[in-house]
């Protein structure tokens, strides 16, 4: 693995303002926020970017219906993580990244409003290891604060928030510490590698 690093802040930022515009339904404004996120974090480059983020785009779109296809999202996801391995400099399994990804929204949106997210955490784990290239024993700790960030947002999505605007930041922020912890735990590996232990 030989990761280009990536700016935590920015990408976390991109993010939150993404899930905005996919709860407000506005598609060309998620594309060109995943267009920025896509340059930030796996450094895909113009104009690939912007293909790359259609197909998150259309991802995100054939996701709305409860009644959707999952091998359609899952082929968009598939040529999403192509690129993103193609520039990143990482190497991973695509056909397993784009598996987990969907698994992702899928738990996720089957256990909102749960206590338990002991499953939404497993898979957010498992995905942040294969991406990554990370062990799952360090892999858990962005997946936690990733969780965290899905729990706060889904009080803002379900009406429940008392402060909307004040945990929109709360996401960011709980993004920003997970996205470090990857930078954090993948810089380590990569050190490891290259001292051949």
């Amino acid at each position: 693995m030989s990761t280009r690093p990536f700016d935590p802040v920015a990408v976390a930022y991109y993010e939150v303002e993404g899930w905005k515009a996919y709860y407000d339904r506005n598609w060309l404004r998620l594309l060109w926020l995943v267009v920025a996120l896509v340059q930030a974090q796996f450094r895909i480059p113009f104009p690939q970017s912007i293909r790359a983020a259609y197909h998150v785009t259309r991802a995100s779109v054939a996701w709305v219906p409860k009644e959707h296809k999952p091998a359609e999202i899952q082929d968009h996801l598939r040529e999403f993580y192509r690129l993103a391995r193609r520039y990143s400099g990482l190497d991973f399994d695509v056909e397993r990244a784009a598996e987990l990804e969907l698994d992702y929204w899928d738990v996720h949106r089957q256990l909102v409003r749960q206590a338990d997210k002991t499953r939404f955490i497993n898979t957010m784990t498992k995905l942040h290891a294969v991406v990554f290239s990370l062990p799952e024993s360090v892999a858990q700790e962005s997946a936690m604060l990733r969780v965290e960030a899905n729990n706060v947002l889904d009080t803002i999505t379900g009406k429940t928030s008392p402060n909307p605007e004040h945990d929109w930041k709360r996401c960011e922020l709980l993004l920003v510490a997970c996205y470090q912890s990857i930078r954090q735990h993948a810089d380590a590996v990569q050190h490891q590698a290259n001292l051949g232990l």
